[in-house]
């Protein structure tokens, strides 16, 4: 696997939950037709995810339907590549279908731009290009029934504004069956990438909903890497938990594999992520040991000024709405904040890693894991991420 990047801290806190008095809208999927390519040019297809069937899209109608936006297309294989550009340099890459931001990249008080997001892309089992890491949803939606249903397939919605000095893309991802419409609307502003979410529910009785806005932040290394604001935060150390585009490097992966559906079921929780592997009842024991540990660690915050050397997983069930992740060997930072979401993850893979390689990163999630979100009928929940860029 190779390492890639493809491609004012005032946030406005608004409030979880709200009526609707309007049906979610289905939108069919755009018009498709076959791209041709040369010889000469790479077939890149779209990134395997859960075996998703991707249909394939349409780019000369995105260009069409969405020009004049500063926002430019590129198909990949069945895939598609929107580049997000504003004038002062800013620069976002998000995927079609899959939603997946992969790129961020900030103008700097140096002159030029810093990538801020981690992108890793490997080969799959059948030669399919497995994309991971950048910002992404991982969300679980599940009625009283028990029916349960995930977004993973995006259409895009709209795109307002222009390069001067704001884009926003609206993506829909909605099943008919369980009465459940997602929409995630992507901002990048001069100084500021957002993710905002918004679940509704049009079924007669509650939503719950679990998940997180996972992002991967690339770093020198995280022994040169420090999270300032935190201290006072209540937190839970528990085993990291994987998303389809989640990074774990594979010898904790498989450390973590015989144990953690164990452990995340005694928490009261339900997994749902993919890629977690299936409990192990010959490692009960074991599994009982680490959870003792993790409850051990359960505390508060009290370094101000942390260092993210040591490999570590956390909730963080108190932290304030924005704190800021320093990184003194490229010289930068990032101010993390967060609307709707009552929790923070965040994993360090560690410093044993090599500097600027594949896990020279750290992971910041938007929770809602530990306290589940509840809509009640006809209810919207948002919930939001600011990824803020100090540097200019």
């Amino acid at each position: 696997m190779a390492s890639s990047s493809l491609f004012s801290t005032n946030f406005t806190p608004f409030s979880s939950t709200r009526p609707i008095n309007h049906q979610p809208s289905y939108h069919p999927h755009l018009p498709s037709s076959s791209l041709q390519y040369s010889n000469n040019r790479r077939e890149f297809p779209a990134p395997s995810v859960a075996s998703i069937p991707y249909q394939p899209i349409n780019v000369d109608y995105l260009e069409g339907e969405f020009s004049g936006h500063g926002v430019t297309f590129e198909g990949i294989g069945d895939s598609c590549v929107a580049k997000m550009g504003l004038d002062n340099g800013s620069i976002a890459t998000l995927m079609l279908p899959s939603g997946l931001i992969t790129s961020y990249k900030a103008p700097m008080w140096h002159g030029g731009t810093v990538e801020l997001l981690h992108t890793s892309v490997s080969e799959g089992e059948e030669g399919e290009a497995m994309i991971q890491g950048g910002v992404s949803l991982a969300l679980k939606c599940e009625g009283d029934d028990e029916v349960s249903w995930s977004p993973c397939n995006w259409e895009l919605h709209d795109i307002r504004g222009d390069s001067r000095d704001s884009i926003k893309v609206e993506l829909i991802s909605s099943d008919s069956e369980i009465l459940v419409e997602t929409r995630q609307i992507v901002t990048l502003q001069e100084d500021v990438l957002i993710s905002e979410i918004l679940v509704s529910n049009s079924k007669p009785s509650p939503l719950q909903c679990t998940g997180s806005i996972i992002s991967h932040l690339t770093v020198s290394s995280p022994e040169a890497t420090y999270a300032l604001g935190l201290e006072g935060s209540n937190f839970l150390s528990i085993p990291p938990f994987l998303s389809n585009f989640g990074i774990i490097p594979p010898d904790l992966d498989q450390e973590n594999d015989s144990y953690i559906g164990q452990i995340w079921s005694q928490m009261g929780l339900k997994r749902f992520f993919n890629g977690l592997g299936q409990r192990n009842e010959r490692n009960a024991s074991e599994a009982e040991r680490k959870q003792r540990e993790s409850e051990e660690m359960e505390g508060e915050e009290d370094d101000g000024y942390k260092q993210l050397n040591e490999q570590m997983s956390r909730i963080y069930t108190s932290a304030p709405r924005s704190f800021t992740v320093i990184d003194r060997g490229r010289r930068n930072s990032v101010v993390v904040g967060r609307d709707g979401f009552d929790e923070v993850y965040m994993f360090s893979p560690g410093s044993s890693h090599e500097i600027y390689g594949e896990y020279a990163y750290i992971c910041i999630g938007q929770s809602a894991m530990l306290k589940p979100i509840i809509l009640g009928p006809g209810e919207v929940w948002r919930g939001c991420q600011h990824l803020h860029n100090p540097n200019l």
